[in-house]
């Protein structure tokens, strides 16, 4: 090995064999001195660990010195790196071998390899088109390639940042006040943006599925518990994913206002055995209910109450009482079936994580002017199903539901589809509800002490297709309406999402789409009896 000497040449030390090497002339020795008079020598990381060549090719033919090139070399690079190429939304698998073990990010043209030693596709790109700086999208750490040595510069935290947010709860404290509002952000294009109501792309057919991520991730106690998750144990790569898309919906600090879902879905098709999939048109409240129970269970949940963030949330308890229909004699067969307190009655408990709401059948008969006019029904009216009253013949049996107790969150699925031998049919009927100070008391037969019944509108799904009947799901839009802030008034926005379409809306304009999905928000008891007046104005 090769020693250098100091001015008093009293200090030695073992220079090692570097990487990466520059040639010095024996007038600019001097200048890579320390003050204790010792040589600044950057030992650089060798993946290959390259010990063939002997100790004399460390000594030029001219007599000059290879030494090790200091730190600040590796900053050439750095302005090679193209932020606007850079897009981590994608599943990490390599774009050579499509392996998903030890991935690299180029960070000039964003594309993934496999690897960084000498035999990699990582070090093959490095060499051939002359890109240098990479990422491992596991560690998020920066190496430069194809010398192999680390790179620390605090501007490359906001990569770092885009390819992992994170997020602390002081952070998230405001995400659902009219606070929230006032906090804009803006991409590599100077364009403004609101975190969390962004679009999403739409890869081939799978609006259906983008309309339930927004809505999840909307839900205050589901999402702060996303994006403070640190997942790094044996939690399921789904509910992995599906974290870090929610981190990425409410990035404040992104290069492009909108997110890609694909690496997620992709996820969601391995996990439901492709019953979900991106180039298939579907229905969202089937997604839903698959991708509650399916976290439930990733998150630990049990059939106990509040095992998991899914069931604390959404599920709520429900009372069906069961009877047998008894045939009538013929002068009273139009009298329509109802129950009889002198014969048994079967009543069962079970909870539930959504409520399905029946639509009245449209009309079957309509003249060219009725044609034009499309029904529509009051939001109480479809919920008297739930007063305990209302009876329903199926199988041959009478039922009665009433609620036992109502979730922090309440989602009602409007069953706007029905499937017969030869086509799928959809109910046109439009149904009118306000935004705030809906009271399902009426609807519930619980304990005294039950947390207060008025719920505000904080997400509604719509179906938009070709007027008619018939369920045409090749020309279907699937839209939703999130709610930003809350307080009522002024305090409050509405942004309508289609995919990569994101505007905001007016609030008499939400109840004229064909809702299917929606979910209402519990107020709190400090909160009920002030805003209950300008609820009551607002639904007149």
């Amino acid at each position: 090995m090769l020693k250098t000497r100091s001015k008093e040449e009293e200090l030695n030390q073992t220079v090692d064999r570097p990487a990466k090497r520059a040639r010095l002339s024996p007038e600019t020795k001097e200048g890579l001195k320390d003050e204790n008079g010792v040589a600044q020598i950057l030992q650089s990381e060798d993946v290959e660990g390259d010990t063939t060549k002997a100790a004399e090719d460390d000594v030029d033919e001219d007599g000059t010195m290879l030494v090790d090139e200091p730190s600040r070399a590796s900053d050439l690079y750095l302005d090679t790196i193209n932020r606007a190429a850079l897009d981590f939304d994608f599943e990490k698998l390599c774009s050579v071998c499509l392996s998903n073990i030890n991935i690299y990010g180029c960070l000039v043209c964003g594309k993934y390899f496999q690897g960084r030693g000498r035999n990699s596709y990582a070090y093959a790109h490095s060499i051939h088109e002359d890109h240098h700086v990479f990422i491992n999208l596991e560690s998020r750490r920066v190496y430069v390639l194809p010398d192999g040595y680390p790179v620390s510069d605090p501007s490359l935290e906001d990569i770092s940042f885009v390819l992992a947010p994170s997020f602390m709860p002081h952070s998230i404290a405001t995400l659902s006040s009219p606070a929230h509002l006032r906090k804009l952000s803006y991409d590599l294009a100077n364009k403004p943006y609101l975190p969390g109501y962004i679009g999403l792309n739409n890869i081939k057919r799978h609006d259906h599925l983008n309309v339930i991520i927004l809505a999840l991730t909307h839900i205050p106690p589901l999402r702060d518990y996303l994006l403070l998750s640190d997942f790094r144990g044996k939690e399921s790569e789904l509910l992995k994913r599906f974290a870090g898309l929610a981190k990425k919906l409410w990035n404040p600090r992104l290069f492009k206002s909108q997110v890609s879902p694909h690496e997620f879905l992709q996820e969601v098709g391995r996990a439901s055995a492709s019953k979900f999939r991106l180039e298939e048109q579907g229905d969202p409240t089937e997604f839903l209910g698959w991708l509650l129970n399916r976290l439930h269970r990733d998150m630990g949940g049990t059939k106990k109450k509040n095992s998991s963030v899914i069931f604390s949330t959404f599920q709520g308890e429900l009372r069906m009482d069961t009877q047998q229909v008894v045939v009538r004699p013929e002068d009273e067969s139009s009298h329509r079936p109802q129950f009889d307190i002198d014969r048994d009655t079967k009543t069962i408990i079970s909870p539930f994580l959504f409520l399905s709401v029946d639509l009245p059948p449209p009309p079957l008969f309509q003249d060219s002017v009725e044609k034009n006019i499309i029904p529509q029904v009051s939001l109480a009216s479809v919920l008297s199903k739930y007063d305990g009253q209302t009876t329903q013949e199926s199988l041959g049996q009478l039922r009665r539901f009433k609620c036992q107790r109502l979730p922090r969150y309440l989602i009602l699925h409007f069953k706007r589809f029905t499937k017969n031998i030869f086509v799928e049919e959809k109910n046109p009927t439009i149904v009118n509800f306000p935004l705030r100070g809906v009271d399902f008391r009426d609807f519930l037969d619980g304990p005294p002490n039950h947390p207060p019944t008025t719920y505000d509108l904080i997400v509604n799904v719509i179906h938009e297709s070709v007027a008619g009947t018939t369920r045409d799901k090749v020309n279907t839009a699937w839209k939703v309406h999130l709610r930003a802030g809350a307080g009522g008034g002024d305090h409050e926005k509405w942004y309508q999402i289609q995919d990569l379409i994101v505007e905001e809306v007016r609030k008499e304009m939400i109840f004229l789409g064909e809702t299917v999905l929606q979910i209402w928000e519990r107020r709190d008891a400090s909160a009920s009896a002030p805003v209950g007046k300008e609820a009551a104005k607002s639904a007149v």
